[in-house]
C-alpha cells in the first residue's frame, strides 16, 4: 500500500477542481481594523483591507476587550489549568455563563472551546439520552450540527431549507410518541437568509418536539441586547436550546449553549466534548465577558454594521455585480465557478490589497461558488467604493457576466 501516493492524489484532486484552500499570512493592526498586513509572497508585508472576517463588529479590537484580557493575563496568568472538573473552572467562566444565560433569558449556560464543539457535543449527547429520538435537520445546517447529529447515532430527517410545510410533513409521518428534536439556524451564513423561527416553534409545540437553534451568525448583532434573531423576534422563550459562538460578533473565541438548568446539567455531565477538554483560558473568557457586557448596552456597533452591509449591497447592485439577495449582514457575490472565484480573490489581494476568501464546495454546493463579504461598522464608504470599483474592473477583465445595472 503506497500511502503517500493516495494522499498525494487526494490533494491533486483538490487542485484540479480549483478548490485547494490557501491560507494567507496576515497580521491585523490593533486598533485600526479592517486594516492588516499581508505576508503573502516575497515582497514583505503589504497593507491590506480585510473583507471576510467573522469578527463582524470588530470587537476583537475593542479597547474594553483588549484591556480586560490584559488585566486577566496579569491577574491569573495564561492558561486555565485543565478541564472544568480538574483545575480549569474559574470565576471568569462562571461569570460569563451567567451573562450568556441572561442574554438569552435562560436559566443557565455552558461554555465550550468553540462553536463547532458546542454543536457537536450537545446534539450528539442530547439525542443519545432520548431513546428512539428523531432529529429533524434543515438541509443547510452547519457541518458541526451535521457531525453532532451523525455522532448521536439516532434517526434523522432532513427538511428542505426553511420549508415549514415540508417539516410538517416529516413530523406528521413519525410516531407521535417518539422523542423529536428540530435543529436549525437563525442566520445562514452563506446565503444570508433567516429561518422562520416562530413557525418552527409552532410545529414543535404541535408535535411535542424540542428545538435547537444555532445563533452563531446572529448573536451580538441582532436584538436590543445582541441576543440574536430569537431576541429580535421575541421568541427566545419558545426555544429549548440556543447555541452561539464567542468568536464572531463577540470577537474572541469559544462557543456555548443556553437552556434550562436541567438540560445544561445533563450536557455538562454527559458530553465528552465538554468533560474531557481543557477549558478556555481565563484570558479569553475575560475578553468575551467584556464584549458581551458592552454589546448588551451598546447598539452603535450593530447599527453601523447594518448600514455598511446595506450600502455595500447597493453599490454592488448599481455596478451590475451579481450580489445575491440577503436580508442580513452577509453580502454574497455569486461567481459559480471555483477556479474563477479563486482567480478573483487572488487579483483583489495582489493588485488592490483587498482580502476576501473564495467560498467553494463543500461549504456551498458545486456551481454556487462565491465571494462572501462581511462589511462591519469600521468599513467606510470610501473603502466600499474602492472595492466595488476593483470588482467591476476584474469582472470586465475576466469577461464575467454582470446583471442589469441598478440606477443610483
Amino acid at each position: 500500500m503506497n500511502y503517500k501516493h493516495i494522499f498525494s492524489q487526494a490533494i491533486d484532486r483538490l487542485h484540479e477542481e480549483g478548490r485547494y484552500r490557501v491560507f494567507i499570512d496576515i497580521l491585523r493592526n490593533r486598533g485600526s481594523y479592517p486594516n492588516a498586513r499581508c505576508f503573502h509572497g516575497h515582497n514583505g508585508p503589504k497593507p491590506i483591507t480585510v473583507w471576510c472576517s467573522n469578527d463582524y463588529l470588530a470587537m476583537g479590537q475593542h479597547p474594553k476587550v483588549v484591556a480586560a484580557m490584559e488585566e486577566a493575563l496579569h491577574d491569573v496568568g495564561a492558561g486555565s489549568g485543565g478541564t472544568r472538573n480538574i483545575g480549569g473552572n474559574t470565576h471568569y467562566h462562571i461569570d460569563l455563563e451567567g451573562e450568556l444565560a441572561d442574554l438569552h433569558a435562560k436559566e443557565a449556560a455552558l461554555l465550550f472551546t468553540s462553536g463547532f464543539v458546542s454543536n457537536e457535543a450537545t446534539l450528539s449527547t442530547l439525542a443519545k439520552l432520548l431513546p428512539g429520538c428523531i432529529i429533524f435537520s434543515d438541509e443547510l445546517n452547519h457541518a458541526s450540527m451535521i457531525a453532532g447529529i451523525r455522532n448521536s447515532g439516532c434517526e434523522k430527517r432532513v427538511f428542505r431549507h426553511n420549508d415549514v410545510d415540508h417539516l410538517r410533513e416529516l413530523l406528521a409521518a413519525e410516531d407521535p410518541e417518539a422523542p423529536k428534536l428540530i435543529a436549525f439556524e437563525s442566520v445562514y451564513s452563506m446565503d444570508g437568509d433567516v429561518a422562520p423561527i416562530a413557525a418552527i416553534c409552532d410545529l414543535a409545540d404541535e408535535y411535542n418536539a424540542l428545538t435547537y437553534l444555532d445563533e452563531v451568525h446572529a448573536v451580538g448583532m441582532y436584538g436590543a441586547r445582541g441576543g440574536g434573531i430569537s431576541e429580535r423576534d421575541d421568541v427566545a422563550d419558545r426555544l429549548t436550546i440556543i447555541e452561539g459562538t464567542l468568536g464572531k460578533a463577540f470577537g474572541v473565541m469559544g462557543g456555548y449553549i443556553a437552556a434550562d438548568q436541567m438540560i445544561v446539567d445533563v450536557i455538562r455531565s454527559y458530553a465528552p466534548g465538554f468533560i474531557f477538554t481543557t477549558s478556555l483560558s481565563p484570558v479569553l473568557v475575560a475578553g468575551v465577558l467584556a464584549s458581551v457586557r458592552h454589546l448588551k448596552a451598546s447598539s452603535e456597533e450593530r447599527e453601523g454594521q447594518q448600514a455598511s452591509a446595506a450600502l455595500l449591497k447597493q453599490l454592488m447592485a448599481e455596478a451590475g455585480l451579481p450580489v445575491m439577495p440577503s436580508v442580513t449582514h452577509i453580502v454574497p457575490l455569486m461567481v459559480g465557478d471555483p477556479i474563477k472565484a479563486k482567480r478573483i480573490s487572488d487579483i483583489l489581494l495582489a493588485e488592490y490589497g483587498a482580502y476576501v476568501q473564495p467560498i467553494n464546495y463543500p461549504t456551498v454546493p458545486r456551481g454556487t461558488e462565491r465571494l462572501r463579504f462581511t462589511p462591519g461598522p469600521a468599513h467606510d464608504e470610501a473603502m466600499m467604493r474602492d472595492l466595488v470599483s476593483a470588482l467591476a474592473e476584474i469582472w470586465d477583465r475576466l469577461e464575467l457576466e454582470k446583471t442589469a445595472r441598478r440606477a443610483a
